[in-house]
């Protein structure tokens, strides 16, 4: 069965990888695409520490953020997105198998939010756990994890080897309409999209990614086919508050060397009182 497919594309993008707890703010990780979390409102990467061959990226609670993804390739490649267990395009418990994104040789681009539409997305941001879109929608079990499958494209016509667009997404054609479709169960029971600066989780929750505000992200649509059913790559991220991060021990405390007395001082201060 022949798995090419009709791909959704993303007309704006960006041009541009230790021992047990390491951290540097613009580590990526992944080999065939690197994979990082930027603070949308620093345009940062978010720090990134190791521990025990587990990547994990330290977030603020109500902070926007984007997964930016880089083809270090010169072919053209499939990722398929997975937020807290959710495929980000089409809000599926995700699988390698599904709809996710196409990246150029050597393109480097964000995504900032849920797929909503051939035009807009709903913002990633840090939360807790309970305001977290996978647990609103009552899948909460894989909360705090990125993962992205990376698949090759199958050597075919010549039609296909041509200069490849900026950004594309694989989606199925009635599955770019998924978005639309939730928005309108939103609509309907009256809960509003939470907005991202209203997220103020306490300390002792897991962090989670919520469904924020709505944002400009048109797309238009390519085709791909994967050269095997099985990724090339798959990359993981956790990420959780630094407060957990500090408290598990991913983060190591700051050591500070304590102060030595000294045997002279200076001169004779006067006594208090």
């Amino acid at each position: 069965m022949s798995n090419r497919r009709c791909f959704l594309r993303l007309v704006a993008a960006l041009s541009g990888a230790g021992a047990v707890f390491t951290a540097t703010p613009a580590q990526a990780v992944g080999s065939l695409v690197d994979v990082q979390l930027v603070d949308r409102e620093r345009s940062q990467p978010l720090p990134t520490y190791q521990q025990r061959g587990t990547h994990w990226v330290a977030g603020r609670p109500g902070s926007r953020y984007a997964v930016r993804m880089s083809n270090r390739s010169g072919e053209r490649v499939l990722v398929v997105l997975s937020v807290d267990g959710v495929n980000a395009v089409s809000g599926e418990t995700a699988a390698t198998g599904q709809v996710g994104y196409v990246l150029a040789p050597w393109q480097t681009t964000e995504i900032t939010g849920w797929r909503k539409s051939m035009s807009e997305a709903a913002a990633f941001y840090f939360t807790a756990l309970p305001d977290s879109y996978a647990a609103r929608t009552d899948r909460p079990d894989n909360v705090g994890v990125i993962g992205v499958a990376v698949f090759r494209e199958r050597e075919t016509a010549a039609v296909l080897r041509q200069p490849a667009p900026p950004l594309a997404a694989d989606a199925r054609p009635d599955e770019s309409r998924s978005g639309e479709a939730e928005s309108s169960r939103d609509r309907a029971s009256g809960r509003a999209a939470p907005s991202a600066k209203s997220a103020a989780p306490m300390r002792e929750e897991r962090l989670g990614t919520g469904h924020g505000e709505r944002i400009y992200a048109p797309t238009t649509q390519t085709t791909f086919e994967r050269a095997s059913e099985r990724p090339a790559e798959v990359v993981r991220l956790r990420y959780d508050s630094v407060e957990n991060l500090l408290a598990s021990g991913v983060i190591p405390r700051p050591w500070r060397r304590p102060a030595a007395p000294e045997p002279f001082p200076g001169f004779v201060p006067d006594p208090r009182g």
